[in-house]
């Protein structure tokens, strides 16, 4: 592979995006959405003692909601559309290598996801106005977002190379996305409202002057869904993934000061069996603990997640790359070369 061949086929790839005033009408109605975005998630979290980091927590998930949104459209079409055009075999006839190919478009697919993370970075500044943001914080979680942005461009760009049409690679590039994004939520409220447990509930009783004793329990039993034989269904989900391998600050009381603390709290708590719940007026073993406690006591899953979408955009991407190495053995049924 050569970088100056990379290059040209990044910069030819990027000049039919840029060349259309669409593109800057998106960008520009996603810095009004940040606008009006970033306006309320200070009045959201004008509360805190932390503004600043939940303000750029909320701005981060969004530029990562508009990536799933739009870079399948735009990369989802990146090798058929040229095949379709007529243009891949032109190029494939000279000295670019196959390799060069496929990263050029990958490259050209990563940037244009990129921008809108340039957009959003005024307002990533405005945010840390507020205060609170840790700067361990900040790199992590634009290190991740950025991960995800490759992953989600090489889902687009190794569909694209392994459909014919585009119109179909685009629209599969959305269910895979979608599949992660959506999917992982349907399949963990699905398979933990299936599978059902007995669960045993303890309380302290109260006497006849309505004192509580604290030398006995009552308790009762009912059927409770098991979310914690399925939490990790959750662990392939770009904004799960985003808020768990983020490092987590709290307040005084044990909670969380920005959204990424609020989502892992909330996948982490899924970890918890409810087969036993106590419930202890007298202090003694109670069964309550902050999100901060949650969050100690249970594991991370990000690292697996991120694992699994690697391993799905680059089997799609290898494949791709194969399909559309030359000379080829054979194409599908309709594909034009030429």
């Amino acid at each position: 592979m050569s970088l100056t061949h990379i290059g040209t086929i990044a910069r030819l790839e990027l000049t039919q995006r840029l060349r259309s005033v669409s593109w800057y009408i998106l960008l520009g109605v996603f810095a009004v959405l940040l606008l009006g975005i970033t306006g309320l998630a200070f009045a959201v979290y004008s509360w805190g003692d932390a503004v600043g980091a939940g303000v750029y927590s909320i701005v981060v998930n969004i530029v990562l909601l508009l990536v799933v949104l739009v870079s399948p459209t735009l990369s989802g079409n990146a090798i058929n559309g040229d095949r379709d055009a007529a243009t891949l075999a032109a190029i494939q006839v000279t000295a670019v290598s196959t390799g060069d190919i496929m990263v050029g478009k990958l490259l050209a697919a990563i940037a244009t996801g990129g921008a809108f993370l340039v957009v959003a970075l005024p307002f990533l500044g405005v945010s840390l106005l507020g205060g609170g943001a840790n700067p361990l914080v900040l790199l992590i979680s634009l290190l991740v977002l950025a991960v995800e942005i490759i992953v989600v461009a090489a889902i687009g760009v190794g569909l694209s190379g392994l459909i014919a049409r585009p119109l179909f690679s685009v629209a599969t590039t959305y269910l895979v996305v979608a599949g992660l994004v959506i999917g992982t939520l349907i399949a963990f409220a699905l398979g933990g409202m299936a599978v059902r447990s007995e669960a045993t509930s303890y309380n302290r009783p109260y006497d006849s002057a309505g004192n509580v004793d604290c030398e006995s329990w009552d308790t009762s039993t009912y059927e409770v869904p098991r979310f914690d034989l399925v939490w990790w269904v959750l662990a392939a989900n770009p904004f799960v993934v985003l808020a768990d391998a983020t490092p987590t600050e709290f307040t005084a009381e044990g909670y969380p000061v920005d959204l990424f603390g609020q989502i892992k709290s909330g996948v982490r708590s899924a970890q918890l069996s409810p087969l036993e719940q106590r419930w202890d007026e007298c202090g003694i073993g109670g069964s309550y603990r902050t999100p901060q406690d949650v969050i100690n006591s249970t594991v991370p899953s990000w690292f697996v997640g991120l694992g699994v979408q690697i391993v799905i955009a680059g089997s799609l991407f290898a494949g791709a790359w194969a399909r559309t190495r030359t000379p080829a053995r054979r194409l599908p049924p309709g594909t034009r070369i030429a």
